[in-house]
């Protein structure tokens, strides 16, 4: 289970700090409206992401049995996990010069997180072929993995705009660009243990 808590604590915090469409709107609230508006923000995952979750179990259950569909989820998500790992080592300093219209920040979260694709492709891809493990470990390996995954995904995300509330430098300063040069590696190297857990699914699936 302590495997599984690692694992969702560091897909987590990557993805609660790398950035993209939700986490801009998390910056641009808190400048604009104040941290509980970033906060608002921040949340929105845990409303958004249920029913892809549910979908994720549903095609787990359907073909859980067949070695060479694991496999190349497996092969899928450490494509998607070596991506996120790339995109911390290189990502620049932030911008943080916005200019978003006032509206309801909660809402406004539901929205952006609901249309954006990562999420879907993320436990289609990688959250599928952990379940998959886990599942064969037991249900509290499952719940270590989601739990840890968003305590560390929206609790990183509310940490920032807690931080971005009082300085507006952090975003562009070496701390952070560190810690995602840090998390980069991390995932780079999980992203190759999907990839040899994928092909030895294929090769040796009774294993």
């Amino acid at each position: 289970m302590l495997h599984y808590l690692v694992i969702g604590t560091l897909l987590g915090l990557s993805a609660g700090l790398v950035p993209g469409p939700l986490l801009a709107l998390v910056i641009s609230e808190t400048l604009q409206h104040g941290i509980r508006a970033g906060i608002k923000v921040a949340l929105a995952p845990i409303i958004t992401d249920l029913p892809i979750i549910l979908l994720t179990f549903w095609v787990l259950n359907q073909f859980t049995h067949l070695h060479l569909f694991l496999g190349i989820i497996a092969l899928l998500g450490g494509g998607v996990i070596l991506k996120m790992g790339i995109d911390c080592l290189r990502q620049p300093a932030l911008d943080l010069e916005t200019s978003a219209p006032r509206s309801n920040s909660l809402v406004k979260g539901i929205l952006t997180n609901t249309l954006n694709p990562q999420p879907y492709l993320f436990w289609l891809t990688v959250g599928a072929a952990i379940f998959a493990e886990a599942t064969l470990v037991g249900k509290p390996a499952v719940a270590a993995f989601i739990g840890s995954f968003y305590l560390l995904l929206v609790g990183s995300k509310i940490a920032l705009a807690l931080i971005v509330g009082q300085s507006r430098s952090f975003l562009s300063g070496k701390i952070y660009l560190y810690t995602l040069r840090f998390l980069g590696l991390c995932l780079i190297f999980f992203a190759l243990t999907l990839f040899y857990n994928g092909v030895s699914q294929m090769i040796h699936p009774a294993s």
